[in-house]
């Protein structure tokens, strides 16, 4: 009787452990998604080749400016001076090209 119950109670607890770690799973996903956890504030307009995206902070991410370059993804720093002068004239253009 005793292996029954020691028995039943490893399976409970296996069924527990699968369990939290699933739902650790849904927290943490384990796909990693790039981000940028730093900024740049010089100014790139004339290198910008499309359209910007726009990143908030989350965990090890900061509030950023996306731009695409030909030497790949920049991330600006929003409170850029030169971002925050210009920036219709900045889309249209990275629209345009």
């Amino acid at each position: 009787m005793s292996v029954k119950i020691l028995s039943v109670t490893l399976l409970l607890l296996c069924a527990c452990l699968c369990l939290q770690s699933s739902a650790g799973n849904r927290l943490h996903p384990t796909k990693v998604y790039p981000c940028c956890a730093g900024v740049s504030s010089d100014d790139i307009s004339a290198q910008i080749t499309g359209e910007h995206g726009i990143q908030k902070a989350r965990g090890p991410c900061v509030d950023a400016i996306i731009f695409p370059t030909k030497e790949g993804k920049v991330c600006v720093d929003p409170r850029a001076e030169w971002y925050s002068i210009k920036p219709p004239m900045r889309i249209i253009h990275a629209n345009l090209t």
